[in-house]
């Protein structure tokens, strides 16, 4: 098999998206990688990443590759977690303390940021619509990240997900209290429970 035909699996194999790392690691050269990008017509969406012509483009996915820093939280994680049925116009993501938004704010993306020892809590992998794995935190950080925001979040949007949360079967409300205390939401989350439990 040509290293032009491992790429074309490689592209294949990802939905039309190749990297820079994955292709290194496949023991193809960079100099490959050009001439192949050259000769079927790739984009590159940011450094080291390429779509393929023919590829639809999985926003959250390539955001994803570009920034491998970020997590989908707020209202893009109540996406992923079936909380809300709208699909967010604006993604929003949760960056450590010291990462520079810049640029992700200028694309009109929604950056929180948090201290390192909060960032890490709740991470897990989420599936995009095009079914791509990225970063996403679960279902009760979400929850507890859109009360701590709530003055940027719609009413409807809030009420909604909680209602949507509280009739969950997989709900663990301990790990939602531990979040709570963590983040500092916990008499805010008790008022909304009383209603809804």
């Amino acid at each position: 098999m040509s290293q032009f035909e491992l790429l074309d699996q490689m592209t294949e194999a990802s939905g039309g998206v190749l990297t820079t790392a994955a292709v290194l690691e496949a023991g193809i050269s960079k100099s490959v990688l050009s001439k192949y990008v050259a000769a079927k017509e790739y984009e590159r969406v940011s450094h080291g990443v390429y779509l393929a012509p023919d590829a639809w483009a999985d926003r959250m996915y390539l955001l994803s590759l570009r920034c491998p820093q970020i997590v989908f939280s707020h209202d893009t994680a109540l996406f992923f977690h079936d909380l809300t049925d709208r699909e967010p116009m604006r993604y929003s993501v949760t960056v450590k303390t010291g990462y520079n938004p810049t640029h992700l704010a200028a694309e009109g993306v929604k950056v929180y940021t948090v201290k390192k020892a909060l960032y890490e809590i709740g991470i897990e992998t989420g599936t995009t619509p095009f079914g791509h794995r990225v970063p996403v935190y679960d279902v009760e950080r979400t929850i507890c990240d859109t009360i701590r925001s709530r003055s940027g979040i719609e009413v409807q949007t809030l009420q909604g997900a909680l209602k949507q949360y509280a009739r969950r079967q997989d709900k663990d409300l301990l790990r939602l209290m531990e979040y709570a205390k963590l983040f500092h939401v916990e008499r805010i989350l008790r008022q909304y429970l009383e209603v809804l439990l």
